[in-house]
């Protein structure tokens, strides 16, 4: 989980994960969405890759072409992780304001 917050935490590549989630498309469609060179998005597209975020197919028509796709499921288990957080600090809020309507009551 960790190397996927890491992925993430770059604008650019939560960018690419945006762009290809809604459509797959080609390394070089990416590129040209982008104010910087190609193989800085190759880079950002390999570690959104090592993080089971991105798959990578030969594109049938033209075998130079590599289409990027978006692998969601890899975002499963930080949405377990932030539902977690939610459900602690819900507790938390809940109980201080708890708290201060008892001493509100008390004084």
């Amino acid at each position: 989980m960790n190397d996927v917050f890491k992925a993430l935490a770059d604008p650019t590549r939560r960018e690419i994960l945006l762009m290809i989630a809604e459509q797959p498309c080609s390394v070089n469609t990416i590129s040209d969405q982008f104010n910087i060179s190609r193989p800085a998005i190759s880079k950002h597209i390999k570690i959104l890759k090592d993080c089971k975020l991105v798959s990578m197919q030969t594109d049938g028509f033209d075998g130079r072409q590599r289409n990027c796709f978006a692998q969601l499921e890899a975002l499963k288990e930080v949405e377990n992780y932030l539902q977690q957080l939610e459900k602690f600090w819900s507790t938390r809020l809940d109980r201080l304001g708890q708290f201060l309507e008892e001493d509100e009551n008390n004084q």
